[in-house]
Formats: C-alpha cells, structure tokens, sequence
C-alpha cells in the first residue's frame, strides 16, 4: 500500500516543515511512501536536500524504500541534475535508472555530497576552496580571511553529522538572489541528517541535570547558547558557538532544527522565531546557514 503526498510548489524551509507533518502520518512497515514533485517550480539548498532527509526517515519508519516522482518544470529538472541530486537519492529512494546520476561542473558553491566519514568531510572542504574564494569574495564581497572563516564552519557543520547525528547525512550550498527577503544575493548552505538528534546526543551527559525540563529546545539552548557537549573534554562544544560568533559578525541567519523544537540566530531582515517548540518530531538534525551579499557601510566582516 503506498501513500501519496505531494510536494509543495516552493520546496523551502516552510515546505519541509509541511512535509515532516505530513510524513509523520505514514503509517507503519510495509507501508510505502510516495513524494509527487510533479509541481515543483522553486527549490533551495535546504529543500532540495529535504527531500533526501524526508525519504529517508520514511524509509526507516517503514523498512521500504520510498518513491518519488520528479518535477515537470524542465528548468527545476535541470536544476536538481546539476545539483547532483540523483546520485544521492539512489541511496534513498527506489529511482528510475533513467534519471541522470552525475552532471557536470556549475556555477554553484557546493552540490549536494553525502556524508558518511571524515575523509567526505575532507573532500567536501578542499572541494569549494576555489568555488568559495570565487563566489564569497568576488561576488558576495567578503573579504579573504571570511572565506578560510567559511571552510571552517563547513568543516564543523559537516563534523558534527558524525560526532552526533550516528547516521548519514547531507550537505550543499547554493548562491542566489534572495528577492522575496532581503533583495540581495545570498549564500544559503544547509546541512541535514536523520540520526539521534540533539536531545538523544546530549542525554546521557544533560538530561539527569535538567530533569523534566530536558526536550529538543532544552538541548539545542544546551549546545547553541551555552557549548555543552555530549563529550566531557575540555574545549569540546564550542563549535556551534563559534558559529553564531560569526554568523553575527556576517548579519547572517542559520536556524537549527531537531527533534521538535528549533533554534536560531535572527537577524533584522528575518522573522524568523529565534526558538520553537512543539513543531512535528522529526529524528536528526537540519541546519540552514544564510550569508548576504555585503555592501558598503556595513563594517568589517572578517
């Protein structure tokens, strides 16, 4: 038996969350899920890569491996082939062999790369060094310490999958004209995996001391605000941090979600809630990193 849900037309941020709502009502093993993107016309990083992290958890909660049917608009068909998104939904989804499983080089920042060890982390950082010094500087107008500040923060983002997440994960990157927001080009990685989660990750070292008050949102203040870690080394922790530092530096967003809740950084040119609770539970952790495009006046960034 399959059960068919419909990918929303602009598969952002706010269509995932309609998805993860939607997912959570498959039912149990032996129930198929098929993802309609026939009507398709926009995707983001985050929403492409959504849609992997949405397959998967399905397949997990059913033990088959999802469907999806592709979008009609040839030019978001064009879009996700270059992003490379085939080749990583073969690992999810039952595909049609058809479907294209590499492309050639674009102009993007990163297209989408699983990761499963350290040595992916490696390739993925040595792999945008050009892209990065060539989009961020030139074009985005960062100056040259923010794009080694940029490998760092990917390299932690992607870290974090393996130290926390014990499942595969995703990550890409993708620049573009922001309109609908801010006006500005914009920088949009994201980051995604379907693994314990961060309140599952910090329990065994958090949970005694918060008590009833540990949750999701408790557990990502725990690692956002505050550097707490699951591991009791000294230092450890502090990534996440370090993040938010320079994200603010930036006047960049980044919003984490996990579990139930969700946490952020918001600037003035967002509405984003800086801290949710009780959305639709979903396993993992989802990370969305928005840079602008720097223009004069706006001080140093580095």
């Amino acid at each position: 038996m399959s059960r068919v849900i419909e990918v929303p037309a602009t598969l952002d941020e706010a269509a995932f969350e309609e998805l993860v709502t939607a997912v959570s009502t498959v039912g149990g093993e032996n129930s198929r899920l098929l993802l309609d993107a026939r009507q398709v016309s926009w995707v983001s990083p985050y929403g492409l890569i959504g849609l992997l992290a949405i397959g998967q958890a399905a397949r997990q909660q059913t033990g088959l491996a999802p469907l999806i049917e592709p979008p009609d608009d040839p030019d978001v068909r064009s879009y996700i082939d270059r992003m490379h998104f085939w080749a990583a939904a073969a690992d999810v989804f039952e595909v049609d062999a058809r479907h294209p499983r590499r492309h050639g080089e674009v102009d993007t920042l990163l297209e989408i790369t699983a990761i499963r060890s350290h040595e992916d982390v490696h390739r993925v950082v040595e792999g945008v060094r050009d892209r990065a010094q060539r989009i961020l500087l030139n074009q985005l107008h960062y100056t040259r310490p923010s794009v080694i500040h940029f490998s760092v923060m990917l390299s932690e983002v992607c870290q974090n999958i393996l130290e926390h997440a014990d499942s595969i994960g995703w990550v890409c990157a993708q620049r573009y004209h922001w309109k609908r927001r801010l006006g500005r080009d914009v920088v949009v990685l994201a980051v995604m995996d379907v693994g314990v989660g961060f309140q599952g990750s910090l329990g065994a070292e958090h949970a005694r001391r918060y008590g009833e008050r540990w949750s999701s949102a408790a557990a990502l203040e725990a690692a956002f605000l505050n550097g707490e870690s699951r591991f009791r080394d000294p230092g450890r922790g502090q990534g996440l941090q370090a993040i938010r530092r320079q994200i603010i530096k930036w006047d960049g967003a980044v919003r984490i979600r996990s579990g139930d809740a969700m946490i952020a950084r918001v600037p003035e040119w967002d509405d984003t809630p800086q801290l949710q609770s009780g959305l639709t539970r979903f396993p993992g952790a989802q990370v969305m990193i928005v840079l602008p495009e720097r223009v004069t006046g706006e001080g140093e960034q580095g």
